[in-house]
Order: C-alpha cells, then sequence, then structure tokens
C-alpha cells in the first residue's frame, strides 16, 4: 500500500453540504493524487433522508475544479437482483445504490513502453490507483469494485464486477457516470463521429456529442472527456442532464450483456492548461489498454497509400510506379473490385473487376509497393472466417472495412474480433465510416487507422480543419483521406501539403481523388515523398480550434511541421524553440503565393534555422504552410 502525499487538499467542504436531505459519509471519503501532485480525484459516499447511498467523485486540477460532485452509477434490469424480482417488468435497478464500503487499495505504476507505431518513440505510463470495495448490503455475492486512476494527463474511472458465485448475468441497461463542469463550459459538439463541430455553452447543445469532447472551462482549464478500452461493450457519447446545470451524462447507444468477471470502459477526463497539452498526451488512452497481444509485429509497417481510381490492371501499374517515384508504401483497390458491395453475394475472395491480381502484387513487390483492398461489412460479415487467410495467401498487406455497423454491444465485439482475426493472418486494418477507436490499437497495432472524422470525402472548408486536431486526433489515427489536384478541395494546396504533418494517420490516405495522370511533378510534391507516418516526437506549437494550428513532428534527426488556417488570412510568428539548442537546421519552406510558376501555386524556399529563430508567415484565408527541417551540419 502506498500513501500519497504532496498536494495540499482538505475534504472538510464535503462534510458542509447545503443540502441537509443528503450528507456526506466521512468514513467512505478517499482522496486520490496524481504522481506530480497537480491532480486530485475525491471519491464519498451520500446519504438522502430516506436512507439511500450513494456514490460520488470530484476532480480538481491545481485547485481549480474540472469536475464538481457528480455521479457514480451504473443501471442494470431487474432480472439482476433476487430481491427486484417483485418490482414491475420496467424496473431497472440502480446499482450504486445502498453499497457498502468495506475495503480499499492503492497502487501505483511508473513505466515505459515503446509503441510500434505512433505520435511518439516512448510513452510513460505513470499512474497512482484507488480501488474501492463495494458490497450490497442486502446480499453480500453482489459485490462491485471501483478502480480510480490519477496520472498526470488526466483521471480515469471504470466499474469491474468479480466473478459472482452464482454466475449470474449483467445487462447494464445504462451508465450514469456525470460530470459536472465549471459554470461558462463550453463545448466542441458533433453529434456523430463525421459531422461538422461547433462551439457550443452546454446549455446550448440539443443532440449528443461524440467522444472525445473537448472543453474549455469557464476557469481557464481545458478537458477532454472519453472513453478507453471500449472492446467488450455498448458504445457511449455524451448528453446533457436534464435536471442538473453544467452537468454532462455519459449515454450509452444500447444496453450491455455481460457476464462475470467483467470491467466497463473507462471514464477519461483528460486536463490541460494549454488546449494543445490535451493533444500531447493522448497516449493516455493507449494507457488505459492492454499491451501488444501481437508477437511477432514484423510484418506491421505504417506508409502513405493512394487509390487506384480506375480498376484496370495497367491503372493499378501506373498507381504503383507513381507511388514508388513519390516514396508511398501502398495502394488500394477501393470497392467494387470484387463486385457489388451492399450485397451478400458478392464474393470477397473472388476479383470481377479487370484486374490481374497475382499479377498485380507481384509487380508491386519488384517496386517496394504493397497492395489493400477494401470490404463492405457484408463480405466481412459472411466470409470473415476465411477471407483473412486467403488474403494473405494473395499477398495481401491490409484490408480496409467499409460502412462497418457501431454503437451497439454486438457490433463493438464483432469489430473487435474482425481486428484480431486479421492480425491472426497478418493483415494490417483501417476501420471507416462512423466507427473511432478508444486506445484498442496498443493491443492490436494492425489497427493503424480509422475514418470516423468529416474529411475530403464531404470536403470540409478550412476552419473544420483547424478544429480536428484538437478533437477527433485526440483518439489517435485517422484517415482525413488528404487530396491534391481534385478542384473539389476548398482549401490552398499548401494547407493540404500541410494536413499530412497536422494529422496522424499511420497509414496516410494522399491523393485520394487525384490519378498519376493529373501530376506534373511539381516540385512542392517533396513535401510528401519525404515525410513518414509515424513519429518519436510531435509538438502543438501554437493553436485555437476554428482559428488556426501548428504541428511540429519528428522522426529520426528531421521535423516536418504544418501550419493551417481557417477561412480567413493571418500573418503569425512560428518559433522554432522546439528543436534541440545549439543546432542549425535547413528548412525547406512550402508556402501558398498566387505568384508561382508552377499550376498549384507554392512557394519553395529555404533558410537555415534554430531554436531562437522567429519566422513571420504570412497564411491566405483558407491557406497553410508546411516545412522540413533538417540538419544543416549532418
Amino acid at each position: 500500500m502506498k500513501k500519497f502525499t504532496g498536494h495540499i487538499f482538505s475534504l472538510l467542504f464535503l462534510f458542509f453540504n447545503l443540502n441537509t436531505s443528503a450528507q456526506i459519509i466521512p468514513e467512505t471519503t478517499h482522496k486520490l493524487v496524481s504522481p506530480d501532485n497537480n491532480i486530485v480525484v475525491n471519491f464519498f459516499q451520500k446519504k438522502l433522508s430516506d436512507s439511500t447511498r450513494s456514490l460520488h467523485y470530484s476532480v480538481d486540477y491545481k485547485g481549480k475544479s474540472v469536475i464538481a460532485e457528480s455521479d457514480l452509477d451504473v443501471q442494470l434490469d431487474n432480472h439482476l437482483c433476487e430481491q427486484a424480482m417483485a418490482l414491475p417488468v420496467d424496473h431497472h435497478v440502480k446499482w450504486c445504490e445502498n453499497l457498502k464500503v468495506i475495503g480499499s487499495e492503492t497502487n501505483s505504476n511508473n513505466s515505459v513502453w515503446k509503441p510500434l507505431i505512433g505520435e511518439q518513440s516512448e510513452i510513460k505510463d505513470n499512474y497512482n490507483s484507488l480501488i474501492i470495495h463495494l458490497v450490497k448490503d442486502d446480499n453480500p455475492i453482489y459485490k462491485m469494485d471501483l478502480e480510480i486512476r490519477a496520472y498526470n494527463e488526466g483521471a480515469a474511472i471504470r466499474y469491474y464486477f468479480p466473478e459472482n458465485e452464482k454466475g449470474t448475468y449483467y445487462r447494464i441497461m445504462s451508465e450514469n457516470t456525470t460530470f459536472t463542469m465549471p459554470g461558462n463550459t463550453k463545448a466542441w459538439v458533433a453529434n456523430w463521429a463525421q459531422a461538422p463541430y461547433k462551439l457550443l455553452p452546454l446549455k446550448d447543445w440539443v443532440q449528443e456529442s461524440e467522444r472525445p469532447l473537448t472543453l474549455q472551462l469557464g476557469n481557464g482549464l481545458f478537458a477532454c472527456l472519453t472513453e478507453a478500452r471500449m472492446v467488450d461493450y455498448a458504445r457511449t457519447k455524451f448528453k446533457l442532464s436534464p435536471d442538473k446545470p453544467n452537468t454532462i451524462l455519459t449515454s450509452m447507444y444500447t444496453p450491455a450483456d455481460l457476464i462475470s468477471p467483467f470491467s466497463t470502459p473507462w471514464r477519461v477526463i483528460m486536463v490541460g492548461e494549454k488546449i494543445g497539452d490535451l493533444v500531447e498526451n493522448n497516449h493516455l488512452i493507449l494507457n488505459l489498454n492492454p499491451p501488444s497481444l501481437i508477437k511477432d509485429e514484423s510484418w506491421i509497417k505504417p506508409g502513405k497509400i493512394i487509390r487506384v481510381m480506375t480498376q484496370t490492371t495497367q491503372d493499378a501499374k501506373d498507381n504503383i510506379d507513381f507511388a514508388a517515384k513519390h516514396g508511398m508504401q501502398y495502394i488500394l483497390f477501393d470497392w467494387k473490385w470484387y463486385g457489388p458491395a451492399f450485397t451478400f453475394t458478392s464474393d470477397v475472395t473472388k476479383v470481377v473487376a479487370p484486374l490481374d491480381m497475382p499479377e498485380i502484387v507481384r509487380y508491386g513487390k519488384e517496386k517496394g509497393i504493397g497492395v489493400w483492398l477494401y470490404v463492405n461489412l457484408q463480405g466481412l460479415y459472411s466470409q470473415s472466417d476465411s477471407l483473412f487467410a486467403v488474403y494473405h495467401k494473395w499477398g495481401i498487406k491490409g484490408v480496409k472495412f467499409g460502412f462497418v455497423q457501431i454503437g451497439s454491444h454486438r457490433w463493438t465485439t464483432w469489430v473487435e474480433e474482425m481486428i484480431k482475426k486479421a492480425a491472426e493472418n497478418q493483415i494490417m486494418v483501417n476501420i471507416h465510416d462512423d466507427w473511432r477507436p478508444t486506445g484498442e490499437q496498443r493491443t492490436y497495432p494492425n489497427l493503424m487507422t480509422a475514418e470516423g472524422i468529416r474529411g475530403n470525402e464531404e470536403m470540409p472548408d478550412a476552419t473544420h480543419n483547424t478544429v480536428l486536431p484538437f478533437t477527433r486526433f485526440i483518439a489517435g489515427g485517422a484517415d482525413y483521406t488528404i487530396c491534391y489536384y481534385t478542384k473539389r478541395i476548398k482549401t490552398t494546396h499548401a494547407h493540404q501539403l500541410a494536413l499530412a504533418a497536422i494529422y496522424y494517420s499511420p497509414i496516410q490516405t494522399l491523393y485520394w481523388y487525384d490519378k498519376p495522370a493529373m501530376s506534373k511533378d511539381e516540385p512542392e510534391l517533396s513535401f510528401w515523398d519525404k515525410i513518414p507516418t509515424t513519429w518519436d516526437e510531435t509538438k502543438i506549437v501554437d493553436g485555437t480550434p476554428g482559428e488556426f494550428v501548428t504541428t511540429a513532428r519528428r522522426n529520426g534527426k528531421d521535423w516536418f511541421v504544418g501550419t493551417i488556417t481557417n477561412n480567413s488570412a493571418r500573418n503569425l510568428n512560428l518559433s522554432f524553440s522546439f528543436l534541440p539548442k545549439g543546432k542549425n537546421y535547413t528548412a525547406t519552406i512550402y508556402s501558398d503565393d498566387d505568384n508561382a510558376t508552377t499550376q498549384t501555386k507554392v512557394v519553395i524556399e529555404t533558410k537555415v534555422v534554430n531554436s531562437a529563430t522567429l519566422l513571420t508567415i504570412k497564411l491566405k484565408a483558407s491557406g497553410g504552410q508546411a516545412i522540413y527541417l533538417t540538419p544543416a551540419d549532418k
């Protein structure tokens, strides 16, 4: 057992409650402090006037409230508890009512692990934990543990149901964990995973909001609410409490049917003094998932991918040639290569497009280019027992899952099983449409990326693009499907170039609506030619959602910097303080310029910079700038 010291915080305020109908039970109070003493999580029980007892918590950061007194509760259907059998059929048991605290334990962890792919080469997993052991007053076989972790980056809470001696099944109807925020809090709300974002006061919500949910607190802090390890449960979003001001409620998609022992997903509360802290610390979600279960990871290779727009053997070879010339690693055959996608009658192990797949795979291997295949849900669902083995035999490197079903407990476990089956056959995965990761890419790093984003398939404007780094990308890699030549884009070309540095995706789709024939080998393509898709270090240099963002990422000794602005032009001072002191770098700068000689209006210049350099950049409306930095003295 470890006694936590450091942050001086009093629980006395808990005992003086203005609501005389609900009193703190002093002997149930516990305090958990993060390793750096900045975050404090308080746990306590309250007794109502009718003697009903309920569970609550709060979170503070450096003495400022992040989560005020909030509820901890899961709701189960009435077949669980014997004493509920006499209740009406539609009655649901509040599991967290009338629990007795029978013990607690504390622990800590301070370790470092190295992800195979990621936004940094090493991840620190440092936390203090508290487990509260609880049991039902009137039936000792019904037990529950509440597990709380305090990290320097935030806090996480989950419910654990140990093995029940009678083998009882559990149907969780809803999870009523709440988050009461400071007054004047605003949130970047998106009603579904591919929706646009709106910055709204909490009172102005009208529907559920996606997770991660990024919040600007009224006291100057920033927070993010999300879930981690959502692999055997129903997806949750967030909605407003109907009866408690400034309070966000966990909203389950459907019930979850479970057998003990089991844990619910983690409810995660990330905290930052700057909004960029949330992005740089998104490894917290990975830390709440188990280590990799793939013993041999040598076949998992990140890279850049181009879609074959016209599915013929010659077009495939043209794309392979283009990919090899421009430092890419993969080509993708999108839907219909095996026939109609929205039917169970198409055989996803047979090629019906005019493609000589063995020859294409052979030619790609000769050029160092691998092949990915798109498969819609109908094919994945009906042929999942065999298709990954067939694709491995063909020499296919990855599968893009299309139009997966999301939300329910059933489809959650199905998607996770597909990731696992793909791994067993050395197949990488990209999941498209409304699905978002919750850190399971640590456990199965063959999960390379996912959509769950309003990207270039919808052609959002520049303002939307500046919001994404601070919202969707907190969940991990996202396949935005970046474009360059198509006239559909609503931004400048330097803006699109910069997205490859700003948006993290281990499988980074480039030239989504483009064809090799459109290219004139413009010199600015060298930025994409050089850029990798996995990183040793990531820094949010500056930015405000909806206005602009600058991201710097390092791979080896080289840095790649991307800056984009919203629909308005602006001037920015770019600091290179993220560079190591005392070293000079050659900066190749790609900027928008109407006077440039290329058809894409990008001008290239080089400068020598160091950590003391302050560069003034002028951004056009919906514009951007990309910079490649390499040591000047190699």
